[in-house]
């Protein structure tokens, strides 16, 4: 396989107001697939995965090491914005490491109300919170009076953990203790991720606030993307794994609102064909074989070949061949039709600038 993808000859693709966010996804959507997502086009913004805040303030390498677009102004190397995600349950110490995470130049602070992970759960944090609206409510007013006026402080939040009853509460004082935005997972934590997404109770919360809300839910398509628009009546949308499925998504999704708006240089765009989603697989393989020890590398490839099967019958068969196999070698003759890891030279390709 040799040659830049169109993406790549395009050049970066600096982010344009296409209101389509890209989803904290924990284990799932780090920097590099933040990366590779952002140059495919379509995104206006990201939010990074959660940094888990617990009882002291966190060293800068630990921001550092989880969002290294900060060394690049916040921005990945595409020129999309990253939000750094903060997640716990004591104002005091989300303040302070907030304001810590202030002095290295995040785009703005998404506060993490919608986690419904047990393990999270448990000890307090993401979904959980949502039955304490109070202290919902705190934090976002603790982290909101120690960072700077100007830089964006959002949140995002699922319906509730078992039954909506807090969501009106939770959404008002998340808006009242002065958060900018405010992002709606459309399911119970009870849901987890199984379908459907109820898109139209977004609805009524939007009804309760005042501040922009985006939707957030089950968005596979383009089609999809309609539907959520005018089941919630927002017009911002985050996507999660519809985009890992479908790198092409945003860029889809944004075509056809432009289409919808009578853009008369409108075009449909199709999703991402395998050649390139090849590419960037590829691209993917080389950084995580110099960013992971050698027994996590086979299984971070076949987390994404998981959910690009969804949409990739390629990808499906390329899952079935290698679902057993963890010898790199293997993996990167089966794939790529060589042994190498990348561009063969043996270093990791220089995404970030170097700390």
């Amino acid at each position: 396989m040799s040659g830049p993808t169109a993406a790549q000859a395009a050049g970066p693709t600096v982010a344009r107001p296409t209101g389509l966010l890209l989803a904290p996804m924990e284990g799932l959507m780090d920097a590099t697939l933040r990366d590779l997502l952002t140059r495919v086009g379509g995104i206006e913004r990201c939010v990074s995965e959660f940094i888990r805040v617990t009882n002291t303030v966190l060293p800068t390498r630990v921001f550092m090491r989880m969002v290294p677009e900060l060394l690049n102004g916040s921005h990945t190397p595409a020129g999309v914005p990253v939000r750094v995600q903060l997640m716990g349950s004591d104002p005091v110490c989300l303040a302070d490491n907030a304001a810590q995470l202030a002095t290295l130049g995040p785009e703005g602070i998404d506060l993490n109300f919608g986690c419904p992970a047990r393990t999270v759960n448990r000890h307090r944090g993401g979904a959980a919170l949502l039955e304490e609206p109070e202290l919902v409510g705190r934090i976002v007013e603790a982290v909101r009076r120690a960072v700077p006026p100007a830089l964006p402080v959002s949140a995002k939040m699922r319906l509730g953990l078992r039954d909506e009853s807090r969501a009106r509460d939770c959404a008002q004082a998340i808006e009242s203790a002065g958060a900018c935005e405010l992002v709606v997972h459309a399911r119970l934590q009870v849901h987890g991720y199984r379908p459907p997404a109820y898109w139209d109770r977004i609805a009524h919360l939007r009804g309760a606030v005042r501040l922009p809300v985006v939707a957030n839910g089950e968005i596979w398509t383009a089609a999809d993307a309609r539907r959520c628009r005018a089941e919630s009546g927002c017009d911002r949308l985050m996507l999660g794994r519809g985009s890992v499925a479908d790198p092409g998504l945003a860029r889809s999704i944004a075509a056809d609102a432009d289409g919808m708006a009578g853009d008369a240089n409108a075009a449909a765009v199709p999703g991402l064909p395998w050649a390139e989603v090849l590419h960037l697989l590829e691209d993917f393989w080389h950084r995580t074989t110099h960013s992971f020890e050698p027994r996590h590398r086979a299984g971070r490839l076949k987390q994404w070949l998981q959910l690009l099967r969804l949409r990739h019958p390629e990808a499906a068969q390329a899952y079935a061949r290698l679902r057993t196999v963890n010898d790199s070698r293997l993996i990167a003759l089966d794939l790529f039709g060589r042994d190498g890891t990348g561009d063969g030279t043996g270093a990791a390709p220089p995404a970030f600038p170097a700390l």
